[in-house]
């Protein structure tokens, strides 16, 4: 008798075991990372800095700065529920010279399956207007990558530098083309992007789905409105500054969703 209570106490104590590993295992895995990859191109070939693209106004430009801010990223799950990322963590700079900036690598992500991404390009006006000191972090990235203006006049949330010519004069010039706040628009853009069928993002403790984007750098000026440098080539406002902000609505693609 004492040695088949001693088994059934055997028994009973490896199931509370058991449950409570199960248990513990469920909670670490409420959780899970996602990589958002921002991949620069320009037109049908892999973006590099000082190679020529000729743009279809028979411009031709050579880019030394390619850089935007990606801010407010909001993942909507397949059951139509949306996760928000935490705003304050919510502020990249994807800067072309350094590799690390274009992956964007966002923490506690609820565990679901995730068919959609939408992100700001620029800093919302909300945000602006919460002052220098709500932001100082993130104002000083943006200082030390020359993404700013100076508080007043606010940030660069597209910045695109180099030189051109055109097909009258062969002699190269510089130009800047810059998007942020200006004295007609606001200009802050907002980007909404579905995952290919059948290809959501699965987040789980021990799966990191990579969320891979194509981001062509000739939307910026030859995108639907079609920028002429040869008529202004320091573009911080005014008009060609509002057709640049609509042209990155169609500057960004999913290429695809790579689950671990």
């Amino acid at each position: 008798m004492k040695l088949q209570l001693k088994r059934i106490f055997v028994v009973m104590s490896f199931a509370i075991a058991f449950t409570s590993c199960s248990s513990d295992d469920s909670n670490s895995e409420t959780t899970g990372k996602l990589v958002v990859e921002f991949d620069n191109v320009y037109k049908a070939a892999n973006f590099a800095f000082n190679t020529e693209y000729t743009n279809s106004n028979g411009e031709k430009v050579k880019v030394t700065t390619a850089k935007y801010i990606v801010s407010n990223i909001v993942l909507t799950k397949t059951d139509g529920t949306t996760f928000v990322y935490p705003k304050n963590d919510s502020y990249f700079i994807v800067d072309e010279s350094n590799s690390e900036s274009t992956e964007l690598v966002l923490n506690n992500i609820p565990v679901a399956d995730y068919k959609s991404i939408k992100f700001g390009i620029g800093v919302d006006q909300a945000r602006w207007q919460q002052g220098v000191e709500a932001q100082a972090n993130f104002w000083a990235e943006a200082q030390a990558t020359e993404m700013e203006w100076g508080w007043t006049a606010g940030y660069k949330y597209v910045n695109l530098e180099g030189t051109f010519t055109t097909p009258s004069n062969a002699t190269a010039a510089q130009f800047q083309a810059h998007t942020g706040r200006s004295a007609e628009n606001y200009n802050y853009t907002e980007i909404a992007l579905n995952f290919h069928e059948g290809e959501n993002a699965l987040v789980r403790g021990n799966n990191n789905p990579q969320i891979h984007i194509m981001a062509d750098l000739s939307h910026i000026l030859d995108g639907t409105n079609k920028i002429n440098l040869s008529e202004g080539a320091s573009i911080h406002g005014g008009v060609k500054m509002s057709l640049m902000t609509q042209n990155l609505s169609n500057m960004f693609t999913v290429d695809h969703v790579h689950n671990d």
